[in-house]
This record gives structure tokens, C-alpha cells and sequence, in this order.
């Protein structure tokens, strides 16, 4: 079975191809599982982002395509959205949709995975940075709103690396998700940034195995070429630590699956 449930559509309005285009490449690929989570409106970086305005039709749209290829493919539906404090909104956590990714792109409202901001990274100190990071994705797992976590170490997206060991910064992070029930997503993206490598590294998966973490698939597609990227690659991965098995959602259930 393969999954791949962290993809987007021109909505965010950074990128590019139709919604069935995504599906028609998603069933050549063989995928089984295949999720639309568009970046959730927020009344911040708003050009990014569908509006509050469109959520009914582009949850109308999803779920039109999933009756369209119910016989094809499992077509599923859900929201990435940002946390940043003070603008989480309810008309986004308390949508009827398949699972939410809760995500860290801002750290006090600096876009830190922008090119156009990594000057950033000059005006503090490195591991000041990763664990303000990631005290972020802790207070996000605490909210218990989210299904799956996306892209987990994105902080090394531009390949500014810490001093310190990067299972310390991360600790309190991977428990607060242990405890929540959340899962980590694979995601591929990685290996299409500077960094060259997949969101989380071999060595936070190792620590997420060991706390019986359970993982998803995600290709974080924002183009038709995209769908499915590295998906062989992804897989060995997760295998090479030692998982098998892999979550999937409906309606906010998890559903493990072996790929």
C-alpha cells in the first residue's frame, strides 16, 4: 500500500497543476492513499494560503473527487496548518475533514524556510534558533488538535546546523508528540531543499522508532512532477530503522496500514 498524503493545490497559490491532474498522476504512480491538505487560511502571511472564503469550495472540490475516484484511488482531505500562537483559528481546527497537519514555518512571525528571509539566521545564535524551533512544535503537540506533524526538523532546510545534539534539542519535542498520539510524517521535500534530505533526519526517526512513534508518507507536492517524489527512497528509510507499518486517517481516525 502506498501513502502520500501531504500534497497541495493552486489555492496556496504557489502552485501549479489541477486537482485532477494530481489524482490521474497519483493512480499512475500506484498510490492508495492519496491526501490534499492545503495550506489552512490564517490572518497571516495571506498571499501563501487559501482564504477563510474558500473553504467550503475547495473541502466541495476534494470530496467531489473522492466520489469521482472512489473505484480508482482513496482521494483524502485535510488542511496543513500553521502554528503560530495567536492565530489559530476554529474555523480551521474544527473542520469535518480526514486529519490536520500541524506544521512550524514561523518563529515569531520570521518566515525561517523563505528564502527571501534567511538573513534571519545571521542575528542569532544557531542553537538558540533550532530550540525555539522546536519548544514550537512541542507547544503544538500539547494543543492535541493536530494528526500528524509536518516535516518535523524543517529548521534545517537552508542546512544552518546546530552545535549541540540535535536528540537533546529535540526531546521534550518528540514526547509531547509521543503522548499526543500524534504522527510524523516521512516527507520528501527535503531532498528537493538545500539540506538533500528527507524531513526528519535518519537520526530523529531512529529516537521517534525507539518511542514507538508511528509515521506517515508525504510527498509535499506543489507540482505534478512532484507527486510521488522519492517515494522508494522514503520507504527504505523508514525500513532501515525498523518500522513496517504506516498511518493513514478517515474522519480523524488513524488507520495503520503495511507498506
Amino acid at each position: 500500500m502506498r501513502i502520500d498524503l501531504h500534497n497541495h493545490t493552486t489555492r496556496c497559490n504557489h502552485a501549479e497543476g489541477t486537482i485532477e491532474e494530481y489524482i490521474q498522476r497519483a493512480i499512475e504512480l500506484g498510490i492508495d492513499h492519496y491526501g490534499f491538505s492545503e495550506h489552512a487560511p490564517m490572518k497571516f502571511d495571506e498571499h501563501y494560503r487559501l482564504s477563510f472564503d474558500e473553504m467550503l469550495d475547495y473541502e466541495q472540490e476534494i470530496l467531489d473527487a473522492k466520489a469521482r475516484y472512489q473505484d480508482q484511488i482513496k482521494i483524502l482531505l485535510g488542511y496543513e496548518v500553521d502554528f503560530l500562537k495567536g492565530y489559530l483559528d476554529r474555523r480551521v481546527l474544527e473542520r469535518p475533514v480526514d486529519y490536520l497537519i500541524g506544521s512550524v514555518h514561523f518563529i515569531n512571525q520570521w518566515g525561517f524556510d523563505n528564502p527571501e528571509f534567511i538573513g534571519g539566521y545571521k542575528n542569532q545564535d544557531i542553537d538558540t534558533i533550532w530550540q525555539t524551533y522546536f519548544d514550537a512544535i512541542e507547544a503544538m503537540a500539547k494543543m492535541e488538535y493536530f494528526n500528524i506533524v509536518g516535516h518535523l526538523d524543517l529548521i534545517k532546510v537552508f542546512k544552518f546546523m546546530p552545535k549541540k545534539d540535535i536528540r537533546l534539542i529535540a526531546h521534550n519535542a518528540l514526547k509531547a508528540i509521543k503522548k499526543s498520539n500524534m504522527v510524523i510524517e516521512l516527507n520528501a521535500a527535503g531532498l528537493r531543499k538545500p539540506i538533500g534530505e528527507i524531513y526528519p533526519s535518519e537520526t530523529l526517526l531512529e529516537v521517534a522508532y525507539e518511542l514507538d512513534i508511528p509515521i506517515t508518507f508525504s510527498s509535499d507536492a506543489h507540482a505534478i512532477e512532484q507527486i510521488g517524489f522519492k517515494y522508494e527512497e522514503v520507504t527504505a528509510l523508514a525500513k532501515k530503522i525498523g518500522y513496517t507499518k504506516a498511518v493513514t486517517f478517515e474522519q480523524r481516525e488513524a488507520q495503520m496500514i503495511i507498506f
